[in-house]
């Protein structure tokens, strides 16, 4: 479909994008790059990482920072362990200070990385539905917290993390962003068990255009997602034909929001590792409407 004769439907389309902070000038011009191609889709919010135990706390605020600057919607990711809730607030007030309203609420790994025990800061938030609840007592901030159609690694089951879905919009978030997936009848099973659950918040499912297979293996190892053999199959011929490889990564990530789409889903979350080409070229190929991009600021704020 060419965007320029997309229909109203896809018009309304709502799309956000997620960026990682750079770690050196070549990739924090890379992003300055990819943010304004992207702002051309008129993104509800662009969200910044955040590590845990504020690890990248700098150069999470320097980015969001600049994206603010460059009058883009610009999110903050915010982690609670391994900190107290008052240094939970001071990071807070940071961002504020800088604009942010926005924020996308994580518990965050353990300090020993995706697998370790999970030990609560004796004085901090215990969880992400607790932290919650403390931004909602802080101020009238948009919330965003994670959600996970194949369940989180470190949970028994799905059912135990929709209770702790529904115990984060109890607590006010107001928004749900998934992580990737490839299956949309996974998406679509979990969608309606957290419909049952009386959970009525948007849930937005997470798009992650394939970049470098064994990378987003090893991410789906970690995060308890899952690439089935199918992508693995139409993908693993090309790894030494990058265009060629990037032509089928596009086509398939298409399928998939032309298929969730055609179930219903109004709105997407694009896990874009710092690069515009395949977002773009999967936006342009499901029809977003598209404006010309904003170039403002080009040297970091």
């Amino acid at each position: 479909m060419n965007p320029a004769t997309a229909s109203p439907a896809r018009k309304d389309i709502r799309l956000s994008f997620e960026f990682f902070p750079p770690k050196s000038a070549e990739a924090e011009g890379q992003l300055w790059e990819t943010a304004a191609e992207l702002s051309a889709y008129r993104p509800g919010f662009m969200s910044v990482t955040y590590g845990a135990g504020g690890s990248t706390k700098a150069p999470t605020l320097a980015t969001v920072r600049h994206l603010l600057h460059m009058g883009l919607p610009a999110a903050s990711h915010l982690t609670c362990v391994g900190a107290t809730k008052e240094e939970v607030h001071d990071v807070v007030a940071e961002f504020q200070a800088v604009g942010v309203r926005h924020f996308v609420a994580l518990r965050g790994d353990p300090p020993g990385g995706v697998g370790a025990a999970y030990q609560p800061h004796p004085g901090g938030y215990a969880n992400a539905a607790e932290l919650v609840a403390g931004l909602r007592t802080l101020a009238d901030f948009e919330l965003s917290v994670s959600a996970y159609p194949e369940k989180h690694p470190q949970s028994p089951d799905v059912a135990a993390d929709i209770d702790m879905l529904k115990r984060k919009v109890d607590a006010g978030a107001t928004r749900a962003l998934t992580q990737f997936f490839f299956e949309n009848d996974d998406y679509e099973r979990y969608l309606e068990r957290v419909r049952k659950a009386g959970i009525s918040i948007p849930v937005v499912p997470g798009i992650l255009p394939v970049h470098n297979l064994s990378q987003v293996q090893k991410f789906a190892g970690l995060c308890g997602a899952s690439v089935p053999g199918w992508l693995a199959g139409r993908l693993a011929p090309f790894d030494d034909r990058p265009q060629e490889r990037a032509a089928v990564a596009v086509e398939l990530a298409v399928r998939q929001v032309e298929d969730l789409i055609a179930r219903g889903v109004g709105e997407f979350h694009f896990y874009t590792m710092n690069r515009a080409t395949l977002v773009s070229a999967v936006c342009d190929g499901a029809g977003f409407a598209k404006m010309a991009p904003n170039r403002a600021a080009g040297a970091a704020a």
